[in-house]
């Protein structure tokens, strides 16, 4: 099941008329994936949530494990945006990959 911000995201790109692929397993053999990609560019998007309640993503194991997700995703020449649910609310996030896919 997605997450609201997931599906708030998913309607900004609408909005702009940007078609990402989502839950795009990109490393060739772990199972990771990004919550949005446009694979053609080597760009991806990563909505973390529940930084203020104690997620995944604020604790030890969790931390070390996105801290290796995003370095090999670099070494395969991925731009990894990571953004938290105000960006994503605020319409920031979507504002800035618009303009980071229209730079490539």
């Amino acid at each position: 099941m997605k997450s609201a911000i997931e599906e708030t995201f998913a309607l900004h790109c609408k909005a702009y008329g940007l078609t990402p692929e989502r839950e795009f397993k990109f490393h060739p053999s772990r199972k990771w994936r990004f919550d949005f990609a446009w694979p053609d560019r080597k760009c991806a998007v990563e909505l973390e949530g529940g930084i203020w309640t104690g997620g995944r993503h604020t604790r030890g194991s969790g931390v070390i494990g996105d801290m290796e997700k995003y370095n090999q995703a670099g070494a395969l020449g991925w731009f990894v945006f990571r953004f938290d649910g105000g960006a994503v609310k605020r319409g920031e996030a979507i504002k800035f990959i618009n303009e980071v896919l229209e730079a490539k």
